[in-house]
């Protein structure tokens, strides 16, 4: 099967998909910064990647990935005090997500999947709310990667909590998109050891507050393209795996006996 893009698609193509076999892949992310090393559209890089490696792992299995427009813009307030983070509503946010389930649902389509990398609490609070307001709409797929048993699969940088813009994320985006690594910067970038995961638990609001005062966490120092390599795989598995254990869950525990 192939990989189709919707945006590049026009309506009688969109029309002819076979909608049981068809998987919407949305990818969400942010615009916020990520140190002072890594673009501001880290985050939808991460995503994006997420939804290619998954796309051919459901193509391989007889499904039809279809990539969606990303959603960029959402809830970012931990990272509102930086220039260049732009931070909507939680409101819109939501809105946004379950706009667009519902109208793939008034389509015909009966699923979509969510690639989402942007760990916000807000953020993820407003997926949840647009999977929850959905109604029948729509099924909205929607692997937590902060929650078991996805995140196990990742990191033991990414466990920890220390993760933003660190050696996890660092790595992913020298993988995917090492042009936009300032390079020189990042080799020289202390470490951050201060769990942002710990910091929202303790009630806190703001990177400055959880102790990342550059708008980073973790050890961007020692990342890697092939850690960010593996990473991407791993990512692309959570996401076929999600899919997979919603359209066929027979499938699905093959799937897992055979990884």
């Amino acid at each position: 099967m192939s990989v189709l893009r919707f945006a590049e698609m026009t309506w009688p193509e969109v029309d002819a998909l076979d909608r049981e076999r068809t998987i919407p892949l949305l990818p969400t992310g942010a615009i916020e910064a990520h140190g002072p090393h890594l673009p501001l559209n880290t985050d939808v890089i991460i995503a994006e990647a997420m939804v290619d490696a998954a796309a051919d792992l459901l193509a391989s299995v007889e499904l039809v990935p279809l990539i969606l427009p990303p959603v960029t813009y959402t809830a970012a307030a931990f990272a509102g005090g930086f220039p260049g983070t732009i931070s909507p509503t939680p409101g819109a946010v939501r809105g946004t997500i379950a706009g667009v389930g519902r109208s793939l649902g008034r389509h015909g389509f009966p699923r979509m999947a969510v690639a989402n990398s942007h760990l916000d609490p807000v953020h993820l609070a407003s997926i949840r709310a647009a999977v929850d307001v959905i109604d029948d709409a729509i099924e909205i797929i929607f692997p937590d990667i902060t929650r078991k048993p996805w995140a196990l699969r990742l990191t033991d940088e990414f466990k920890s909590g220390a993760c933003h813009a660190g050696q996890y994320e660092t790595s992913i985006v020298m993988a995917a998109r090492p042009e936009l690594v300032r390079e020189d910067i990042r080799v020289g970038l202390d470490d951050v050891a201060a769990s942002l995961s710990v910091a929202i638990q303790s009630g806190k609001t703001s990177f400055e507050s959880a102790g990342g005062p550059q708008a980073y966490f973790g050890y961007p120092a020692q990342a890697s393209a092939e850690e960010g390599a593996a990473t991407v795989a791993i990512l692309g598995e959570i996401l076929r795996d999600a899919v997979i254990e919603a359209v066929d869950p027979a499938t699905a525990v093959a799937t897992e006996m055979d990884s």
